[in-house]
């Protein structure tokens, strides 16, 4: 049994750390770690985790800790990657590895040196219909590799604040997993270059800010494959992820906006479910990625989301930004 710490209690971190303490076989949630959050103690108590710490860099040092799961704001990851791997303790951080690419240098190269079990948190590997969908993929089912389309809307009324949203974030925070994801699903290739256009659709008040909550983002690949990917803040429907890949003699589907197969039929027409968050509509992919950690930190050779892809998403990210800004191709080399 490995004994872990959640750093950080949001929204995200909370989900996390329930999940760990009640449904992931191989480790033990022994530590809540959050120098902000109000509800860190009652957080604890609910899932029976008996030690709370404000500082997180107390726990760099505890020998009684095999691991880290790092669910803290995407600024902090570099140096928090950086103690924990300089610890020797494996490490599962959710995405992305810091806010620029010199900053996620900074986390996979401390990951890297340090031969840690080192984990990004890129759930959507994890689900079952990407799951299948790589499979196929790579089994040739659609042939070579032409197309690939990612969708990320998250789910509306969109409550977030403008004003305290970092530049790039639809980028940094959002798209990212369809840039790791549409890497994924075209393995052994690299991204060329990108196009990116953006704009504040959600929250046109604040688009002379510099905010943005809408994006569609073209990358091009040295296989010669073409991928696209985009994302809203506001899907008033629900939270909506789906993706497919194009062959040269099939196509491939993932994802699905409603919770169900079932569909309705009655005087107003055809209905189905579409509510939820990625909490609720994908808490098996977290729970999957998890469990591939846990059976990681106990030796086990398993496939994950690892420093490079990390690195590799945040490349996309970062030209992405370049593109929106200046409104032109940006090539990955110029922002490596």
């Amino acid at each position: 049994m490995k004994r872990i710490a959640v750093i950080g209690t949001g929204r995200i971190g909370t989900h996390h750390a329930r999940t760990l303490a009640r449904e992931v076989p191989g480790v033990d949630l022994t530590v809540l770690a959050d120098p902000a959050a109000p509800q860190l103690e009652r957080l604890a108590a609910e899932i029976g985790v008996e030690r709370t710490v404000r500082d997180p860099t107390q726990l760099v040092d505890d020998d009684t800790l095999d691991g880290v799961v790092i669910t803290a704001p995407a600024r902090l990851h570099p140096e928090l990657i950086e103690a924990f791997a300089g610890a020797g303790k494996s490490i599962f951080t959710e995405k992305p590895l810091g806010i620029d690419v010199a900053d996620a240098k900074r986390a996979a190269t401390a990951a890297e040196r340090a031969g840690i079990v080192f984990q990004v948190g890129f759930n959507r590997r994890f689900a079952e219909s990407w799951v299948r969908a790589k499979e196929m993929v790579e089994a040739g089912s659609i042939g070579a590799v032409q197309r690939i389309h990612s969708i990320t809307r998250d789910p509306g009324p969109y409550e977030g604040d403008p004003a305290r949203t970092a530049p790039g974030t639809v980028f940094n925070e959002t798209l990212i997993h369809d840039f790791d994801t549409i890497c994924w699903l075209n393995a052994g290739s690299e991204p060329v270059d990108v196009y990116a256009v953006a704009d504040a659709l959600v929250r046109p008040d604040f688009r002379d800010r510099g905010f943005q909550d809408s994006a569609v983002v073209v990358i091009r690949f040295d296989n010669g494959a073409i991928a696209t990917a985009e994302a809203s803040f506001c899907a008033m429907y629900g939270y909506d992820l789906r993706g497919e890949v194009f062959g040269s003699v099939g196509m491939v589907r993932m994802g699905d906006p409603t919770n169900t197969a079932a569909r309705l039929y009655d005087a107003a027409g055809l209905h189905g479910d579409t509510r939820g968050t990625d909490e609720s509509r994908y808490h098996e992919a977290y729970r999957a990625e998890f469990a591939a950690f846990a059976r990681r930190m106990d030796g086990e050779t398993v496939d994950a989301p690892g420093a490079l892809d990390g690195l590799r998403a945040q490349w996309i990210a970062a030209a992405s930004i370049v593109s929106a800004a200046e409104g032109r191709r940006v090539g990955i080399d110029e922002v490596k």
